[in-house]
């Protein structure tokens, strides 16, 4: 008895397995068509958590042309290269007009991300290019949204048109379908338990 539990329960772990690495590839996907913004706040402390929000909204109101437009990946991640010192000052200036004096940096970097839900999206666990803003001690909870395909500000149907411009049919339906977020929680653990061995 004990052998066929333990064949079962292999068996089912191997299925898992085998439906998760076909899917993690479109995850994959997603992630190498994806530019998002990251912001860390100095603290957990209200006033340094409304100061990331106000920071956001500053940052965001400000670059808004810069990914509106933005015909694919590459060309929004150089704009954001070429103007990463006016949108780190533009961030420290909101940190100043707040009455606060931490630094504030500003880098295009690649980072591991967990299963994220945005405004009707959500983006599977994986290795994302980001533009991350870091306040003070960058110690607080962050911020995130998407950059490219410009989703932060947009308007439902202007997200969704960007959205279905830059990802295949079917990697939009999985993004949009909460019905796959328990897939995306698979991919999240897979990915996980690979970076163990890594």
């Amino acid at each position: 008895m004990k052998n066929w539990i333990k064949a079962a329960c292999a068996a089912f772990v191997l299925t898992v397995i085998f439906s998760v690495i076909p899917f993690q590839a479109d995850c994959r996907d997603i992630a190498d068509n994806t530019f998002r913004l990251h912001i860390l706040a100095n603290s957990d402390s209200q006033d340094d958590q409304t100061l990331k929000l106000k920071v956001r909204d500053r940052v965001l109101s400000c670059t808004e042309q810069l990914f509106r437009d933005a015909p694919d990946k590459e060309t929004a991640m150089r704009s954001a290269g070429e103007h990463l010192g006016e949108i780190a000052q533009t961030a420290c200036d909101e940190v100043r007009a707040n009455g606060c004096d931490y630094s504030v940096k500003a880098e295009i970097t690649r980072m591991y991300f967990n299963t994220r839900h945005y405004d009707g999206y959500t983006l599977p666990a994986g290795m994302y290019d980001a533009l991350r803003l870091s306040i003070g001690k960058a110690e607080g909870h962050n911020w995130w949204c998407v950059m490219y395909p410009s989703l932060c500000l947009s308007a439902a149907a202007e997200r969704e048109d960007r959205a279905k411009r830059v990802y295949s049919e079917e990697e939009y339906d999985e993004v949009t379908d909460d019905s796959v977020a328990y897939k995306f929680k698979l991919v999240e653990w897979f990915e996980e338990l690979q970076n163990l061995f890594r």
